[in-house]
């Protein structure tokens, strides 16, 4: 073991349960005059599986930047991993999957296995890849289902095979959260399927999820937790509560329930 995973180790073994891996209090963040996201409170545990949903252009994508300190914020505070998120420097212990991730590598002869290899760069530092951070790499690559498409390159894979390509380079930089930004957009239905079966035994495993995604029912099904958002957060809990509650008609603006032939009042 290297020096510097030995010392996340110690860290890790610092930290309590109870110590919240996100934590946002206030958020206000505007690209213009009026506010995208606005008194956003967040706090996200280790072990839970937290999905954020709400309409197009309702700040999921914003308030999912904000928390990884990728903008400064208007007002209010966001910590990562018990740091200020803008300083956060130890970004190989969140795996962060954005929507244009794979843009890049799809424009460049790399393969799988090299993309997952990168997870390890982190903590190899200065010195060569070993043995060990290439045993990591498989392992990941074997968590996730495609040890068979190592040494394929990326513009080969379909978009769900890519999109657990850079989980896996989460998995192999030992990740302790995984933060997913829509990975199922352009991504066939049986893909989809398997997509969330994965991301539900890496939950078991222990990896804490958040993810922002589309499929609303998807997010209820899987998630053990649901925060809605259209700027400001209209309901943040049990996913069976989330259905019951008019949350999402009040977040979209519409009786989305009645619109699918549900009869509410």
């Amino acid at each position: 073991m290297s020096a510097g995973d030995a010392a996340r180790r110690s860290r890790e073994e610092a930290a309590t349960a109870e110590d919240p891996l996100v934590e946002a209090r206030g958020l206000t963040f505007g690209y213009g005059a009026a506010p995208v996201i606005e008194g956003v409170d967040l706090r996200v545990d280790r072990g839970e599986y937290v999905g954020i949903v709400g309409p197009n252009g309702s700040g999921k994508s914003t308030l999912l930047r904000l928390l990884l300190g990728l903008h400064e914020l208007d007002e209010g505070t966001a910590e990562l991993l018990g740091h200020p998120a803008r300083a956060f420097a130890e970004r190989e212990r969140v795996g962060y999957v954005a929507q244009d991730a794979t843009s890049g590598e799809t424009r460049m002869p790399i393969t799988a296995g090299e993309v997952v290899l990168m997870g390890r760069f982190p903590h190899a530092g200065f010195r060569r890849v070993t043995a060990d951070d290439r045993d990591r790499a498989r392992e990941a690559l074997e968590t996730v289902g495609i040890e068979h498409l190592a040494d394929r390159k990326v513009t080969a894979l379909s978009g769900g095979q890519r999109q657990r390509t850079y989980i896996a380079r989460a998995l192999a930089g030992e990740a302790e959260l995984l933060v997913l930004d829509e990975p199922t957009v352009g991504v066939d239905a049986e893909s989809v399927e398997a997509f969330f079966a994965l991301l539900d035994d890496l939950v078991a495993d222990g990896i804490t999820v958040l993810l922002v995604e589309h499929d609303i029912g998807a997010v209820v099904e899987h998630a053990s937790r649901v925060v809605c958002l259209n700027r400001e957060v209209y309901f943040d809990g049990d996913p069976a509560a989330f259905v019951e509650s008019d949350a999402l008609d009040r977040a979209y603006g519409t009786n989305l329930r009645r619109a699918d032939g549900g009869s509410d009042p």
